[in-house]
């Protein structure tokens, strides 16, 4: 079974990323902050952003950015399969140092099953 995360299921829509701002839920896993919305009539779609702020070089950002796509990316089969909801997710990492592939890949994982647990 191919793994993917496709162009459609990319978080880009300004409305939708405001709508998420306003009126969507936490939910906090240090280095990794979690913002949702639950949505109807479309597939789950998921962006990731990294705080300009705390990393200055765009080659830092672009790399978390990376670390917590792919950490999704492996999770997301198991998120969407016990799940029938869609969701917009946003990833947002709070962390002040570029953490390991695991902490990022472990606080993820966390906040998807909290998101399941909290959804259902």
């Amino acid at each position: 079974m191919r793994v993917t995360f496709p162009k459609h299921e990319k978080l880009k829509s300004r409305k939708a990323i405001k709508q998420l701002f306003e009126e969507g839920k936490t939910i906090t896993k240090y280095p990794v902050k979690l913002l949702w919305l639950p949505i109807e009539g479309q597939k789950t779609q998921a962006g990731f952003a990294v705080a300009k702020r705390n990393f200055k070089s765009a080659v830092t950002r672009n790399k978390i950015k990376r670390l917590m796509r792919e950490a999704y990316r492996l999770q997301k089969p198991e998120t969407t399969n016990k799940n029938s909801r869609a969701f917009i997710l946003l990833f947002l990492y709070i962390g002040k140092d570029v953490a390991a592939f695991q902490a990022i890949e472990s606080s993820v994982v966390s906040a998807l099953k909290k998101l399941a647990a909290s959804s259902s």
